[in-house]
């Protein structure tokens, strides 16, 4: 149990490298009266920034006004009266995250040491703890670089800081290609004191372990640690959910318990879009005789997942990647997590449910974490869990060869694994285990004329790993690597893809021992591309778009707030920094200042992302999950996330949960010129509809239309109807391909025969008209265009704010509704609200 809750506000202080401990910072009797408040959970960046010691990193170049503070030695002190031990006759000092080579003292003495952000430190401190009197704790951590300076990996091909290979760190902490070098310090988890009478529970495991039509079975294996028992211990189980309550006890045999429930008319958990995640509270208690000695609570799921590897029938040289979850098939809709700050401290439950929320909004149903970030706080994946949304977890590693040849690196690391998988094998939003990010497939393409070489890492993410796996969570599937599988690591046949032919020039189809070409010109990156991709599942792809204006305004002197200036290309963290010009190129042509470049760089994100997820989600099953790059971000910074820093969504945020609706409407170019019109439904139940298809031009003449009755079984694809090239009226330039639901099952669509560029469109007048509700204060918005208008956008520059719909386009004599309230409780009025559109040509 906890006897002391540690966090609050500690001292902090900073030393020469190596001087704090001459200097006796550690002793009880030090005078640390001028050392500065830090708030613990926390970290030094922002402790000085609320001292007045630092600048706002994120303004600006700041950045580089930060670096000295990864140079330095910092210390936190803190002071305490030691609690009533009452009858706990064993004591552990908890941190469940120091950030990162700490040593801590307590009352003087070093009572240990820790290397690794990710996992907890824990140390007995039995007997040191002085009760009703003043307890000093205290903890140095030495600068990343004094420890790992100097060290490299032969054959090192890693960017971003190639010294981070050495550290269990956030790999990303070093800069990466959409974040700035900021190298974080400081005890960033929560600090507590436990105590413990003669046993505690160890450790948890739960699983589902079958499914039938009335009933599951689960399991659940308790290992506890005793130390000074004198009576038999035993360990309860209870599982409840509602009215339901289901429970057993059995005796401890050699520190481990088993107990296997059957739950009747389990309620399963599922993801938002199929079901309801339902969750049963699991109560396992520690007891001997009447007394209970220690409890573990937590919410768990009953479900199954796997992934079907088979072989495709239907295109034959092929393997489905499909996850299933209680025997059904899933499309995977969603997008790459990243750490949701560069400062991980300052990531609240609060950003994180409003960031799942926004994702579950755009009917997002699986996250991917990815590698080169961190095994995310508790509350995030609680909040999946009760959210409905799947997790694909990556290990943390990513773009780099690491030293798996030294053995306290892999030591380290093993450790790292064990504890990490016990930590979240019990969370359903739990589907899959990966080794690492890109580490496999890179090194395969810079090393091409050795296909199959050993290298290092590789004994982490081909041994390490699926042994502890195996071992520890045999539930899941463990894939080795992201991208994986076939020939080429990156092969569209089977396992994953990242498709980075978009945006990074790659050229497809590549096989092992191949050499490695891209084409950098606006058609080699053209998201065109994804019309030309076979892949199974597709966990990488995606494009820059600058965020809302108010973001850049809040971040970028005013001096700078001009499109191609100093300020704001420091705001983009990739090479070239032009890169995206030949995106827009491509698509909508080059901007000719900020507000276009606002506008252009956001389409050509927004038309790229709903062109590929349409693309993907018509070839269902062969293909069975996008997850995009990416949804978030870590500063305010030129990215491809679709959620900016500050959760304002850009075009690409609706676009994507247009494209994301369980059931979706779309056009598919095919060779001859014309048109096929399919629809999507990943319902599990068939869908019955009266569709309305046809070209008309930007003025709103109809030029071909036709009504059809269409039924499209539950979780499948079908091509529902089709026109050839010569059949199809009007100017490619001046018309338009138009879909919409009799029955509102799923969004109106519409498909441009040209690029946005080459549009011809007369210039739209928008009528605006807005109310609020006094009450709520929910604020409705109508709009109406005279002709075709594209684009129109509604901005309100108040962190909070939800759009029920947003970067639309409007047909002509068409009136949109708007309804547009503030999440976080901000007050928003009319006045607030921008509302325009792209003008036409």
């Amino acid at each position: 149990m906890i006897l002391l809750d540690l966090n609050g506000t500690w001292k902090l202080q900073e030393f020469d490298p190596g001087a704090g401990v001459p200097d006796q910072a550690f002793a009880p009797t030090y005078d640390d009266s001028d050392w500065l408040p830090a708030e613990v959970p926390g970290d030094v960046h922002t402790s000085l920034v609320a001292a007045g010691r630092l600048d706002p990193p994120f303004y600006h170049m700041n950045v580089e006004k930060c670096q000295w503070v990864e140079r330095r030695e910092w210390w936190y002190r803190t002071s305490f009266t030691g609690p009533d031990p009452g009858d706990t006759d064993r004591h552990f000092l908890v941190f469940e995250g120091l950030d990162t080579y700490a040593t801590i003292y307590l009352n003087g003495e070093e009572i240990g040491s820790h290397q690794n952000m990710f996992v907890p430190a824990r140390f007995d401190v039995t007997g040191k703890i002085r009760p009703g009197e003043n307890n000093v704790l205290a903890v140095r951590f030495d600068p990343v670089l004094e420890r790992i300076g100097g060290r490299e990996v032969p054959g090192q091909w890693a960017g971003y800081g190639p010294e981070r290979v050495w550290v269990r760190k956030a790999q990303c902490h070093f800069s990466w290609d959409w974040a700035p070098r900021l190298v974080s310090v400081g005890i960033w988890r929560e600090v507590r004191l436990e105590g413990f009478r003669s046993a505690r529970l160890k450790d948890v495991f739960f699983r589902t372990e079958e499914i039938a039509q009335d009933q599951a079975r689960v399991r659940v294996t308790v290992d506890v640690e005793a130390w000074s028992a004198t009576e038999p211990l035993t360990v309860q189980v209870c599982m409840s959910r509602e009215s339901q309550s289901i429970a057993a006890e059995v005796p401890l045999i050699e520190g481990m318990a088993e107990v296997v429930l059957d739950i009747a008319q389990p309620a399963l958990w599922w993801t938002h879009d199929l079901g309801k995640p339902a969750l049963y509270d699991l109560r396992v208690s520690l007891r001997a005789g009447d007394e209970t000695l220690d409890t573990h609570q937590e919410r768990v799921g009953i479900r199954t997942i796997r992934v079907d590897q088979s072989p495709d029938p239907e295109e034959p040289g092929t393997k489905f990647f499909t996850f299933v979850l209680n025997d059904v098939p899933i499309f995977a809709k969603g997008a790459n997590w990243i750490p949701a700050d560069s400062f991980i401290s300052q990531v609240t439950e609060d950003r994180y449910r409003e960031l799942l929320e926004l994702a579950v909004e755009a009917n997002m149903n699986m996250l991917r974490v990815w590698g080169g970030g961190l095994y995310e706080k508790p509350a995030f994946y609680r909040l999946c869990d009760e959210l409905g949304i799947l997790v694909w977890q990556d290990f943390m590693f990513a773009c780099a060869r690491y030293p798996d040849y030294d053995p306290e690196f892999y030591a380290e690391v093993e450790r790292e694994a064990e504890l990490v998988v016990r930590r979240l094998r019990n969370r359903p939003c739990l589907a899959l285990w990966c080794g690492n990010n890109e580490n496999d497939w890179i090194e395969d393409i810079v090393y091409w004329q050795e296909p199959g070489h050993d290298f290092p890492g590789r004994k982490i993410y081909h041994e390490l790993l699926p042994r502890i796996v195996a071992e520890l969570d045999p539930t899941r599937l463990y894939w080795p690597s992201s991208p994986y599988g076939g020939n080429d690591h990156n092969d569209e046949r089977e396992g994953d893809r990242h498709n980075w032919q978009v945006w990074h020039g790659a050229i497809y189809p590549r096989r092992f021992g191949e050499e490695p070409k891209r084409d950098f010109s606006p058609a080699g990156v053209s998201f065109r591309h994804y019309a030309e991709d076979p892949a199974r599942f597709i966990s990488e792809f995606g494009m820059h778009a600058a965020p809302i204006l108010e973001t850049l305004r809040r971040n970028v002197p005013p001096e700078e707030l001009y499109f191609g200036s100093e300020g704001l290309l420091y705001r983009n963290k990739d090479y070239p920094k032009d890169k995206g010009n030949n995106l827009m190129l491509a698509h909508t042509g080059l901007p000719k200042d900020l507000n276009q470049y606002i506008d252009f760089s956001m389409i050509a994100q927004a038309e790229g992302l709903k062109f590929g997820i349409e693309h993907y989600r018509r070839r269902k099953p062969h293909c069975s999950g996008t997850l995009f790059w990416q949804l978030n971000d870590t500063w305010p910074g030129l990215s491809w996330s679709v959620l900016d820093y500050y959760a304002f969504p850009k075009a690409g945020y609706f676009y994507a949960r247009r494209a994301y609706a369980p059931v979706m409407a779309s056009f598919k170019r095919e060779d001859d010129g014309g048109y096929s019109l399919w629809i999507v439904n990943d319902t599990l139940e068939a869908v019955t509809d009266e569709v309305t298809w046809g070209v008309a031009d930007f003025n709103g003449t109809i030029l071909h239309q036709e009504t059809i009755e269409v039924t499209v079984p539950a979780n499948r694809s079908q091509c529902v109807a089709g026109i050839v090239a010569d059949q199809i009226p009007g100017d490619p330039r001046q018309t338009y391909l138009f879909v919409r639901s009799g029955q509102g099952r799923f969004p109106d669509n519409r498909e441009f025969r040209v690029e946005v560029k080459d549009l011809i469109r007369p210039r739209p007048s928008l009528t605006v008209g807005m109310t609020q509700d006094e009450e709520t204060g929910r604020i409705t918005v109508r709009i109406r265009s005279d002709v075709y208008a594209y684009f129109v956008k509604l901005v309100v520059p108040i962190e909070g704010t939800r759009f029920s719909d947003n970067y639309f386009d409007i047909f002509p004599g068409e009136e949109r509704v708007v309804e547009i309230w503030n999440a976080a409780g901000r007050a928003i009025s009319p006045k607030d609200v921008e509302v325009s559109c792209l003008d036409g040509a």
